[in-house]
């Protein structure tokens, strides 16, 4: 049975379940099995000197283990295979979350901050309705790229091994790769290979939303914004995102009660937002995950 076959059936088997709380309040997820290791190699080996190499070490240690592990589950056959590559896909999730970031912020603002404030980072206590649209959004964007086009593209290149090191190396990345006193040395190798495994997926996901949106015309707009953006990988879906809305995107944003000005994605586009603009995001979401789903089946009739 062909990869996109079965990454057809666990991209429609994830819409329709998503993340069953019953399930997933019994026992742990994957992504938080993966995050508790990551957590005990940053406690027990980001420590003294030769903190890089250690941090090679571990991102090393985690893709062998990711390799083997993919291998392991590819045997039990195709109905395991869709079962979790289905759990390691995030569609129905995402959009689930960024929607009901939406629906709290028609209740009020504060409603919003809280709501939003689940899936960003940034400081949130003193957004306005416009802030809390555009964090979401931005979250909207980029998690498209890592959550669902990224494990798809690596499934289809490298079976369950290709998208179980891709988990492993975005979860690493998103634990330990920031730019801190911390994790500069540590997390440099997942950084940076995170920043490879999403070369691709990042640009084709920003080509999706601009073919559905009918802006691949504007695909040197997209690329030079996407430019301007902090990250080398999530500018990409952010421009296409934004340009496909015509809104402004990035821009200025508080971290830990610092401010930092951050240049705008699209920058003419519309910088007042609102809960309809969160809506028209899961709109295009969703559109992504059609097109996608029927890029799969068109594949596995080849």
């Amino acid at each position: 049975m062909s990869s996109a076959f079965l990454l057809f059936a666990a991209l429609l088997l994830d819409a329709v379940l998503g993340e069953p709380r019953w399930l997933w309040d019994r026992v742990p997820h994957p992504a938080v099995v993966m995050g508790r290791i990551i957590a005990w190699c940053d406690t027990r080996l980001n420590t003294g000197q030769l903190r890089r190499i250690r941090g090679i070490g571990v991102i090393a240690a985690l893709s062998v283990g990711a390799l083997a592990l993919g291998e392991t589950l590819a045997a039990f056959g195709p109905p395991a295979e869709i079962v979790v590559v289905a759990i390691l896909l995030a569609q129905r999730s995402l959009c689930d979350h960024v929607g009901a970031v939406a629906d709290a912020l028609r209740l009020s603002t504060g409603d919003g901050r809280l709501m939003v404030a689940r899936i960003v980072s940034r400081d949130t206590g003193t957004m306005s309705d416009s802030d809390v649209a555009r964090a979401a959004i931005e979250s909207a964007a980029e998690n498209l790229s890592d959550g669902v086009i990224a494990p798809a593209f690596w499934f289809l290149v490298g079976g369950l091994p290709g998208l179980i090191l891709y988990k492993i190396v975005n979860t690493a990345d998103s634990m330990i790769g920031y730019r801190t006193d911390r994790h500069a040395d540590f997390g440099w190798a997942a950084a940076r290979f995170d920043d490879l495994l999403n070369l691709i997926p990042a640009r084709l996901t920003a080509a999706i939303i601009a073919l559905l949106s009918g802006q691949l015309a504007q695909w040197s707009g997209i690329a030079s914004d996407a430019r301007r953006h902090k990250s080398p990988n999530a500018g990409w879906p952010e421009a296409a995102l934004a340009r496909a809305l015509d809104i402004a995107l990035a821009g200025p944003r508080s971290y830990h009660g610092q401010k930092i000005e951050f240049a705008y994605v699209n920058p003419t586009g519309r910088k007042t937002l609102t809960h309809n603009d969160i809506d028209a995001a899961v709109t295009v979401l969703w559109k992504t995950w059609g097109m996608t789903l029927a890029a799969c089946f068109v594949i596995a009739l080849i």
